[in-house]
């Protein structure tokens, strides 16, 4: 009979390709994870490795097994969330992942709605844009938080999609720029010899970033690239550049700048919580993803520059909606 432990070992060889890196993955030594793939074709009966002196990939059967042990691995995680589902109480530790800007603004909510279940614990790690999906796919961890510039970020056979929020890109400038006061007419235009700031080519932000130019007229390319929003952010406060940045990324607390909203239908993305579908009814994973739905409510709010005055009060009720019609149950908040 195939092992459960061993076919997860080799859908990991395949999703990293290689022993080291399947063996890094999941804490293990290189020649103990070998010695386990070597078990499971003893088990299966067939070559599922091809190695050579230098590398080894999956046979065909072995490709053909780990379709067959992904289906069987998320079914057994089905039943397990089944099971839970019913005893109903939160336990255990959740794993959450999200790209850096998205860690700093949801902790603190998360951390003080999911601290009153005394049996859950929470590990919220950070992972580069395009991470958390295949994060959550391969099991190492529960639910991702992820951003979606280019509205590709859908449902799959396995993944599930929540829509939290949508975060426009915001103009930034230090407290005595003249565009620090509000009733100053905002028009990107006239902007082209300012220092602008950005992320260096190939990050997402800096590509919205470059959108955003080309649509209001081509400001000459960027000469100042800094890893980190909140680096940029640092440095427009200290008078050194203008930038234009995801509104989200003010949650990091920077003081010294101004914020405009860019006039129009300004570029930016869209942040979804991410989950197996087969784990969404886990109590531990349900909870933290009503968590995660009614932080990114405050965080919407707080967001939005024109909605200043609407924002909710803390204990207001957040209004109803479609994340939990996902979950099929009602908020147990």
């Amino acid at each position: 009979m195939l092992e459960l432990r061993r076919l997860a070992l080799i859908c990991e060889f395949a999703r990293r390709g290689s022993i080291a890196a399947a063996a890094a993955a999941l804490g293990y030594s290189p020649s103990a994870v070998s010695q386990q793939l070597q078990a499971l074709e003893r088990e299966a009966g067939t070559a599922l490795i091809d190695r050579t002196a230098r590398s080894a990939e999956l046979t065909d059967a072995g490709r053909r097994l780990v379709t067959h042990a992904e289906r069987i691995l998320s079914m057994v995680e089905e039943a397990e969330s089944d099971l839970s589902a019913h005893a109903g109480t939160p336990s255990g530790r959740v794993v959450v992942t999200a790209f850096p800007t998205a860690a700093v603004a949801f902790a603190p909510a998360l951390a003080r709605s999911l601290r009153r279940h005394t049996g859950l614990t929470l590990r919220l790690g950070q992972a580069r844009s395009g991470r958390g999906m295949r994060e959550v796919r391969s099991g190492e961890v529960d639910i991702a938080l992820v951003d979606d510039w280019y509205g590709r970020v859908r449902d799959s056979d396995s993944l599930r999609v929540f829509p939290l929020l949508r975060d426009p890109l915001v103009l930034v400038v230090p407290r005595r720029h003249r565009l620090a006061d509000p009733d100053v007419p905002l028009d990107l235009r006239e902007l082209r010899d300012e220092p602008w700031m950005a992320t260096p080519d190939g990050e997402p932000s800096r590509l919205a970033v470059d959108r955003l130019l080309v649509d209001v007229g081509g400001i000459r390319p960027t000469p100042w690239e800094f890893e980190g929003l909140t680096t940029i952010l640092s440095l427009v406060a200290k008078g050194i550049g203008i930038a234009a940045v995801p509104a989200l990324a003010l949650a990091a607390g920077v003081r010294g700048l101004a914020v405009r909203p860019i006039p129009g239908n300004p570029v930016g993305r869209d942040v979804h919580a991410v989950a197996r579908g087969s784990s969404v009814h886990r109590p531990s994973v349900s909870v933290t993803l009503r968590a995660i739905h009614v932080a990114a409510r405050y965080i919407a709010a707080d967001l939005d520059p024109v909605r200043a005055a609407e924002r909710q009060r803390p204990g207001d009720a957040p209004d109803g909606g479609s994340f939990d019609s996902h979950l099929g149950s009602p908020l147990g908040e």
